[in-house]
């Protein structure tokens, strides 16, 4: 199957280094601390952040000098067109919402909420490729609408290699097509990557590649979220500066 004509246009009529449609919006949970909704084209995505508070069960945090993150991750049974139910806590989403937790705990300032928990939900309410990153980036505008303090952003987005082209942000054709996938996250202005994830081999010069364009498409996205929320830019460059005595 040819993935990209000879015109250079991709099956949804994309350039290949060209993103899908953006868009989010905060506080689309009203009884949750913080909250957004983000779509990446097709995919939608909804992150439900309560905290930090109490830790409900002592024996979970090993640290006490740091906030305990916790992260769950479900898919919507009406997500996708496969109307097969997935049981609660199937090995994907136990996986993903590992992958989500980690990469969230590298941007949150936990050690400045010792004792507590901070807890974070991730739903997808529709699935075309990418979900993983739509989830990132939608738990870190969750994260921030809560107030809660993060060293930088974090966000993410993927990029693949099929007819020897790279293409960046796949859709579900593209993701499905056994080409390798490779999905990253940063920290963009600390220039750090928190996540990096590829499903196939391929060689080196062609990996370097694939990985800054999905490198250039987490940058366009972290510019992207801070004009969605411009507090944002507060708890990202104010709190680093602060000291705590």
């Amino acid at each position: 199957m040819e993935f990209v004509s000879p015109e250079g246009l991709r099956l949804d009529g994309r350039r290949p280094t060209e993103m899908r449609q953006l868009r989010a919006e905060i506080g689309v949970v009203s009884k949750a601390d913080g909250s957004a909704m983000f779509e990446m084209g097709n995919t939608k995505v909804i992150a439900a952040v309560y905290g930090p508070r109490e830790v409900q069960n002592k024996g979970q945090q090993i640290n006490n000098d740091r906030a305990l993150v916790r992260c769950e991750y479900s898919m919507a049974n009406f997500s996708t067109g496969d109307r097969v139910r997935k049981p609660k806590g199937d090995r994907r989403s136990i996986e993903i919402s590992l992958v989500i937790r980690q990469t969230m705990e590298a941007c949150i300032m936990t050690h400045l909420m010792p004792r507590s928990q901070i807890d974070i939900f991730v739903q997808v309410l529709q699935a075309d490729g990418g979900t993983r990153s739509a989830c990132i980036n939608a738990a870190t505008l969750a994260v921030a609408d809560a107030g809660i303090p993060m060293c930088d952003l974090v966000t993410s987005c993927s990029a693949g290699y099929l007819n020897s082209t790279p293409l960046l942000d796949l859709n579900y054709i593209e993701d499905s097509a056994g080409g390798a996938d490779v999905t990253v996250g940063i920290l963009p202005t600390l220039d750090k990557v928190t996540l990096l994830q590829m499903d196939a081999k391929l060689p080196t010069n062609i990996f370097e590649d694939v990985m800054q364009l999905a490198t250039e498409g987490c940058k366009a996205i972290a510019n992207y979220i801070r004009e969605v929320n411009p507090v944002i830019l507060i708890a990202v460059y104010i709190w680093p500066s602060l000291k705590i005595f």
